[in-house]
C-alpha cells in the first residue's frame, strides 16, 4: 500500500512537531497545522488518509473543525487526540463522525496502526463511491 498521508492538527507546535518526525521516521507523509482554520485550508488543496485532530484549541476548535472536514469530505478518517477530554466531547466528536478519540500522551503504535486502518478504510469507501457512480450512470444509460 502507499505511503501513509497524514495532517496533525494541534496548536502546541512543540508537540506536533515532535508527533511528526516520529511518524515520518516510520515513513508516512505528515503535513501539520496550528488551528482548524490552518486545517481546512490544507484539507481543501491535499487528499489525507488521516488527519489526528487536537479537541482544545483557540479560534475554530477541534469539534468545529471535525464538522467542517467531515462537510467538505464525509468519508474522511479523523482521530481526535487531547489532553482535555470530556466525556460529553467524546460523545459528541463520535456522533459527527470522528473514528477513535485518544487522550494525550498516546502510545505511538496505537496511533500508527490507528492510521494504518483509516487509509485501508477510506481507500475502501472510495472504491464503494466509485462503484455506486458507476452503477448510476449505467442505470440512466441503460446499459
Amino acid at each position: 500500500m502507499a505511503q501513509e498521508r497524514v495532517l496533525l492538527v494541534d496548536d502546541e507546535k512543540e508537540f506536533t512537531e515532535l508527533l511528526a518526525e516520529r511518524m515520518r521516521s516510520r515513513e508516512m507523509d505528515v503535513d501539520t497545522a496550528e488551528s482548524g482554520a490552518e486545517a481546512m485550508v490544507k484539507v481543501c488543496k491535499k487528499y489525507y488518509d488521516a488527519i489526528i485532530l487536537d479537541l482544545a484549541m483557540p479560534g475554530m476548535d477541534g469539534i468545529e473543525t471535525l464538522g467542517q472536514i467531515l462537510g467538505k469530505n464525509p468519508d474522511q478518517q479523523v482521530i481526535l487526540l487531547t489532553g482535555h477530554a470530556t466525556v460529553p466531547q467524546s460523545v459528541a466528536a463520535m456522533k459527527l463522525g470522528a473514528v477513535e478519540f485518544l487522550e494525550k500522551p498516546a502510545k505511538i503504535d496505537k496511533l500508527i496502526e490507528l492510521v494504518r486502518t483509516a487509509q485501508v478504510k477510506k481507500a475502501d469507501l472510495f472504491q464503494k463511491r466509485m462503484e455506486e457512480s458507476i452503477e448510476k450512470v449505467k442505470t440512466k444509460r441503460g446499459w
